[in-house]
This record gives C-alpha cells, structure tokens and sequence, in this order.
C-alpha cells in the first residue's frame, strides 16, 4: 500500500472531559463516536500549553513552547523552527491547512505547501502580556464573561462564516486531491474555532439539547478567597467580579457549548464522507483532537488559562487503517506527541532523522497496544497573561504538581481526585511524592532564566508592536490566493470546454471517441 494520507482535524477550546467517550453522559457527538469506535482514544491526553497559539506551535514543532520563545498568543513562531508540515513534505506530502492555526508573525505557512483560508486571529504582536503591570484589568486580549452571561441562540456568528468557510474549503480539497493524479500522498489540517467561546449555536443544534437535561459543573463554584492564588489572579483576569453567574445561566452556556460540538461533529462528519466518496477512506489516517479545552463552570472558571484539567485536557482520537479498534489509552500523552506519531506513520515506523531533538515520543506503539514502556509523564507550562512568572506543570503516574514561582505549590491525585478539590502540598503521607516532583520539575525547566527570557520578549515585542503601527502599516495576516483567471473555463489554455470540464469530473471518465455506437 503507499504511504497513507492523513487528515488531522482540530477543534478550537473542546475540553476532553466534555465529550461522551471521556464519559459525559449529554453531548451528542455520532462521528467522533464513529472514530472512536474505529480506533484509539487517548483518555488523558493533554495540551502542552493552556492557550491557542503557544499551544498550536508548541504542537507543530514538538517541542515545548519555552523551548521556541512561543510563550503568549502574540509570541511570533520562528520561521526558523522545523514543524510537522515541514517534515511531511520532504517526505512527499502534500501539505494544506485550511482553517484556524494562529500563527504570529511574517511567515504564514510555517511548512504547509497550500493555504485554503485565512486565519481569525491577529498575526501581529498586539495581545503580548506585560508582566511589569499589576493593576487590574491586565488582559491585552480583553477577557470577560460576556461570552457566558450572553451565552445562547444565534441565527449567525463571527465563528459560524468562519467555519463554514473552512468545512467548505476542507471538502473540496479533499475532493481536489482526489482528481489529481501525481501520486503523492496528502496531509490536510482541517482546524475549526468552534466550540471557543462566547457559546452561541443556532436553533437546530441547541434543538439537539433538552434544557432540562444541561448538567451543572461536578465541582461547584469556589468563592474567592477560597481560591489558591493562580485562580485568584483568574478571577481578575476575565474580570469575573462585573458578573454574577447564576445555575440558569450555567445551563445556557453550557447548553449552546455542547450545541457548538454538535457543530463540530457535523464538520468531521462532512470531511469523512467525502474520504468515503472519494475513495480515500482505506488509505487515510484520520487524526482528531483540540488545542486546549475549557473549565465550563467547573470551581466558578470559565475558558482556558489555568491548570486545571477541564483547562489542559482535550480529546485526541486516532484512527489508522489497520489498527486497533475501538482501544482505549490511559497512559497520559501530549500534543507534542504528534511530530513523531506522523512521521512514524508516514513511513511505517522508519521515521527520518530530526533537524532538532523534539520532547514528544511517537504514539505508534499505543495505538497498537504493543508500547509497554511507555512513561505516565507529560509535561505543561502557561507564561502568557494573569501571572508574573513561569508556572510549570508535570503529571506524572497519575499526580500532577503546579510550580509557579511565588505561588504554593499545589499536588494532585488525580485518580482518586479528579476534581482537584484537595492540595496534597504539606500532606506527610505525600511528602516524598511532593519533594520528587518538585525536584522533577525544577530540573527540567529554568524558571528564573525562562522569566528574564519572557520579560525581555514582552518588551521587544511591545516595541515593535507600537513602531509598526506608525505610518504605512504592512500587516501579517494571511490572504489566500486565488487565480482566477486559471479557475473553472476561464483560462486560456481551455481550448475546449468540454474537455475542461470532463478533466474536472469526478469519478473521471475517459472521452467517448467519435461515432461510438450508443448502447441501448
């Protein structure tokens, strides 16, 4: 068989735990089902860092986002630093995106060889943080709760014309790859923005819910000065103090996120419908997950940025012909885990040597259940808004430990614990636990060397950020390109428009030559 194609599809804020095969009892997800019953589900699969940017390059490069300076959602992804799309396409692939990727800075494609959209984000340095200021609000992206008070119906949305556009242009790629016949396999990322907040859907998917089966988060709201102080700073953050959040509101905002979901599903199922029409589904390696989740109303916090596992967690689910089906994973693995997985899949396990060592392992060995040796270790850190230092995290054999320079620290048992609800830090029958983990973490990050780092970047950015804005203003973001002169009948070389249009015919039919006889 050729190389396999591979169709990896994200999600945009989609917490793990908010899905069926995690074990929520409500959302209705049919074709992520669909997947899951075909191959692997990772039950503690986890992002590398909180937030939409750094989690996305620290995703595509493999390596943790402090190793490249990808510390915010305006730190710029060097152009320098080599990604999946890169590697799959010295190996022959070729290489789109259609969608959400959040890249910041002047390069756009950061290896992909085609881009079908454009972005919905600022590419430039506007939301850099600025640890130097303390007073409250210290959002540059300027959170609230809006997006859960107004939480709701909506005829249409910014996120809905984007991910139209997106599902739109995914399937007809595949539809494009499909048609041409040069051989070579194809990597498609298909990267939605829903279920992000604010949480509004359309009548038909909040149909899909009954009001009175919206669940209320497992862990009710914790007041504030009960918070420890990472969640205490949140509060702040999203200026959750404008806002109080009654259980009604809960269930509409959860109501329409579950609806958004829906949404996605739908898109997933739109993309996989057209592998089976095409008759690339046998040869596809469909790939799903999301680059950070959501709290939900989980302990009173709403989006992302913070430890918590509603946060951290997202789905990850893989299907590859020839795999195991319908297996489950506990071990915990990463987002960064995916450089090495599509290389070894790609090749059937004779992965190309790197360019640079990357800190995520392949999965290969897991999807087939035969990795014995694989480490419960997975490793998470947050250097973007609402805090003044590096804050480090490690789940390691079933515990997690949050190292935040000034902050207490804070330990988990996350087996007997999932909630979060009780701090192992200064138990005695967990001192050794505490102590080794503290010591991990401390020798595999530099956090006083990391703060100096990011505080340098902040002003450098915020420098240029401010220069760039003075006179003419070239901006980053990503424009797709269109030839239109090329498209549908127009060119100059379509002699024949029948010919034209047969070529573009799928399935394609060779020419009926001349005085054929017609059957029948």
């Amino acid at each position: 068989m050729s190389a396999p194609n591979i169709l990896f599809i994200q999600a945009d804020q989609m917490a793990g735990p908010a899905l069926p095969m995690y074990g929520h009892n409500v959302v209705k997800t049919p074709h992520l089902q669909h997947l899951s019953d075909r191959g692997t589900t990772f039950l503690n699969a986890y992002c590398n860092n909180p937030v939409c940017a750094p989690s996305r390059f620290s995703m595509m490069s493999g390596q943790l986002s402090s190793r490249i300076g990808a510390y915010d959602n305006a730190s710029e992804f060097p152009a320098s630093v080599p990604t999946f799309a890169h590697y799959l396409r010295d190996l022959g692939y070729k290489t789109c995106l259609s969608g959400k990727m959040h890249f910041v800075g002047p390069d756009q494609l950061h290896g992909f060889e085609d881009r079908v959209t454009t972005d919905i984000y600022p590419s430039d340095f506007g939301w850099t943080p600025d640890w130097s200021q303390t007073d409250y609000p210290f959002a540059p992206s300027v959170m609230s709760l809006r997006g859960v008070v107004e939480a709701g119906l909506c005829k249409r949305s910014l996120q809905l014309d984007y991910d139209e556009e997106v599902s739109f242009a995914s399937v007809k790629k595949i539809y494009d790859f499909a048609r041409d016949q040069d051989g070579r396999p194809f990597f498609l990322t298909a990267s939605f923005s829903h279920p992000h907040n604010p949480f509004t859907i359309t009548q038909g998917y909040w149909d899909r819910y009954d009001a009175d089966e919206i669940d209320l988060p497992s862990v009710p709201f914790i007041p504030f000065e009960d918070r420890d102080p990472w969640s205490q700073r949140y509060y702040h953050l999203i200026r959750q103090d404008e806002h109080q959040v009654d259980d009604d509101q809960i269930r509409i905002a959860r109501r329409a996120y579950y609806g958004m979901i829906s949404y996605v599903d739908d898109q997933v199922g739109k993309l996989t419908a057209a592998l089976e029409d095409t008759g690339l589904a046998d040869n596809t390696i469909i790939v799903f997950t999301s680059d950070h989740g959501d709290m939900m109303g989980e302990r009173g916090m709403w989006y992302k940025f913070n430890p918590f596992e509603w946060s951290v967690r997202v789905p990850l689910i893989v299907t590859t012909p020839g795999a195991l089906k319908g297996h489950v994973e506990k071990r915990g693995v990463s987002l960064v885990d995916l450089l090495p997985t599509f290389l070894d899949l790609a090749t059937d396990g004779v992965s190309p040597e790197l360019v640079e060592p990357t800190d995520g392992h392949s999965l290969s060995g897991l999807l087939h259940n035969t990795d014995r040796e694989w480490q419960d270790d997975v490793m998470m850190e947050y250097t973007g808004e609402g805090i003044y230092a590096p804050c480090l995290m490690l789940r390691k054999n079933g515990f997690k430990y949050i190292y935040c320079e000034d902050d207490p620290g804070m330990l988990f048992d996350l087996d007997n614990d999932p909630g979060e609800l009780r701090n192992l830090c200064g138990d005695p029958d967990h001192a050794d636990i505490e102590k080794d983990m503290l010591a991990d973490i401390l020798s595999r990050w530099d956090p006083v060397s990391m703060k100096q780092d990011i505080i340098q970047s902040q002003k450098r950015r915020h420098f240029v950020q401010n220069v760039l804005l003075q006179g003419n203003r070239t901006p980053w973001d990503y424009e797709p390109y269109r030839d239109a002169s090329k498209e549908f009948v127009r060119s100059a070389k379509a002699t024949s428009t029948t010919m034209t249009k047969g070529l573009a015919r799928f399935p394609y039919m060779e020419p009926v030559p001349p005085d054929t006889p017609r059957s029948g």
